[in-house]
């Protein structure tokens, strides 16, 4: 018998939209609107697009004794970052990794003063959140009366202010509490589209009236997981279980930068995270053998997850294998994201098996797309 799907809290806002609703990580999630991917897409990169991201795992991290120092360091020694740096206010890209130094999944933690604020990847909440409460000396609540929505584009900001006055002084990775209507919300300035824009975690008693309005406002529309996927594409940014797996260390991943100096070798607090030892050694020593790069099809055909890539036209092994790719909207071809051989550079032309035809593929620099977010 097939497990029943788990509904966000906006299911019926979506399906009342016209929403294609699919399965996604246990799921039951709109992948696209009546406009089409196309017209969401270019929607959330020039105006204002809203995601319901209600699925992703929340996880609240609290200190028993009170000491968020000790907090940090139960944390620092699941994820590879630098937990103890992190100033109140503000928030976190981080890896959980494994014995091996491969990645078991990547989250944000933002720390809000008394505890630690994780958004975890649906697909593996189950896995990360029994992770977590191992740890000892601190308290692990999944949060379930929440849901959280991200509004992305060049327009959030003046959208979001007309119903949060305040969140325009928000910087980059900032993270406040705003009231509305006698709500608490959790901001954060951050996203998963390139654009500048917000992460906001509303109460389940106010998250279908605050959805609709900011729907309400004329430069915002409703956004499926389907332009999620170009758009964080373009970005450069992975997608746990594609381009990043178990397998894959930091490194490999090209997400070094994620791993503060601190946690580094030399650093005040080195290692202490699983496969610190590997993880570590690969980015003093630059082992990886492989790692994750861009590529822009020299065609109009895209090259899609799983498709073979070779280093010649014509015989030869495989190299590597497309672990993302489509046609990105914004920058008007296909790109994808794989992961080769780390001695080839940048602009060289690798082969992609299309139906058994071999096109030239360009090795391209990540992201596609230039950030734009407010520093």
């Amino acid at each position: 018998m097939a497990e029943e799907l788990k509904r966000t809290g906006l299911y019926d806002l979506h399906v009342a939209e016209g929403a294609k609703m699919v399965p996604f990580a246990g799921w039951d999630m709109p992948v696209q609107f009546p406009q089409g991917v196309l017209g969401e897409h270019l929607h959330t990169r020039a105006h204002a697009g809203l995601f319901d991201v209600s699925h992703m795992g929340q996880v609240r991290v609290a200190p028993m004794d009170g000491d968020m120092t000790s907090a940090a360091l139960a944390l620092e020694s699941l994820i590879a970052a630098d937990v103890l740096g992190l100033p109140e206010g503000r928030q976190r890209y981080g890896l959980f990794t494994n014995d091996q130094g491969g990645i078991l999944d990547d989250l944000m933690f933002a720390n809000r003063g008394d505890h630690y604020l994780l958004v975890v990847n649906a697909a593996r909440a189950d896995h990360d959140i029994p992770h977590l409460q191992k740890l000892a000396g601190v308290s692990v609540q999944p949060i379930t009366d929440r849901g959280l929505l991200a509004l992305q584009g060049p327009m959030a900001q003046l959208v979001l202010d007309r119903l949060l006055p305040g969140v325009a002084a928000m910087k980059f990775m900032d993270v406040a509490s705003h009231n509305w209507n006698g709500a608490e919300l959790w901001v954060s300035r951050s996203g998963y589209t390139g654009e500048d824009g917000f992460e906001i975690s509303v109460p389940q008693t106010h998250l279908r009236s605050f959805a609709d309005a900011l729907l309400d406002q004329p430069e915002v529309m409703s956004i499926g997981l389907a332009a999620r996927d170009s758009l964080r594409l373009e970005a450069g940014m992975p997608l746990y279980g594609h381009d990043l797996t178990e397998e894959t260390t930091p490194a490999e991943a090209a997400l070094s930068w994620a791993i503060g100096k601190a946690r580094r070798r030399g650093g005040a607090r080195e290692g202490g995270f699983p496969g610190a030892d590997r993880v570590l050694g690969q980015l003093a020593d630059g082992s990886a053998t492989i790692r994750r790069v861009g590529l822009r099809p020299e065609g109009r055909a895209p090259i899609r997850e799983g498709v073979a890539l070779f280093e010649a036209e014509a015989g030869g092994a495989q190299i590597g294998t497309v672990c993302s790719g489509g046609f990105g909207p914004t920058v008007g071809g296909p790109v994808a994201m794989a992961y080769l051989p780390a001695e080839l550079a940048e602009g060289g032309l690798v082969w992609a098996d299309l139906r058994g035809r071999r096109v030239p593929v360009r090795i391209s620099a990540l992201p596609f797309v230039t950030p734009s977010y407010k520093r």
